[in-house]
């Protein structure tokens, strides 16, 4: 048999909308190519978030190579709204966003770190004939870190990381 826009010609099984909506799926049915019989769940969301309708006229407005990129968006948008129904895949750009921010502020700890263990080596340590100890009460210690990572480690807790 032919494939055609997602269906096989002849063949009886329904798209995944017209399953749902319980009518009859034709040939020129605008969901099909996107919402295969086999993959339900995909427009059970989208029609719980979005409803057959208004999904229906977005995809009717679009040409046709833009629409699978729409069902993908509104398929994701649907699962985030699912998850969270406040936010959606904002909520998820959001909680991305501060492990950002988070894992930035750990980068900087740890560089810190290694600047001040490179700047504690024994190698390091004497300057030339009789200079100053670093570890020596008169040294110039490099900025403390550890309120840095103190800081960083109350953050990580608020955001749930930890």
């Amino acid at each position: 048999m032919k494939e055609s826009g997602g269906r096989k010609q002849g063949a009886t099984s329904p798209c995944a909308a017209c399953k749902l909506l319980r009518r009859r799926c034709t040939q020129d049915c605008v969901f099909s190519p996107y919402f295969p019989s086999d993959e339900p769940h995909k427009f059970a969301s989208v029609h719980k978030v979005f409803g057959a309708s208004n999904v229906n006229k977005m995809l009717q407005e679009l040409p046709e190579y833009q629409r699978g990129d729409a069902v993908s968006s509104m398929v994701y948008e649907a699962n985030a709204r699912m998850k969270d129904p406040i936010y959606g895949c904002v909520g998820t750009i959001s909680s991305l966003q501060h492990q950002i921010e988070f894992l930035q502020k750990q980068l900087a700890i740890a560089q810190a770190e290694i600047v001040n263990m490179k700047m504690q080596q024994p190698s390091s340590m004497y300057r030339g004939g009789g200079g100053m100890v670093a570890n020596s009460p008169g040294a110039v210690s490099p900025p403390s870190y550890r309120h840095m990572q103190s800081e960083a480690h109350s953050e990580f807790e608020a955001y749930g990381f930890l």
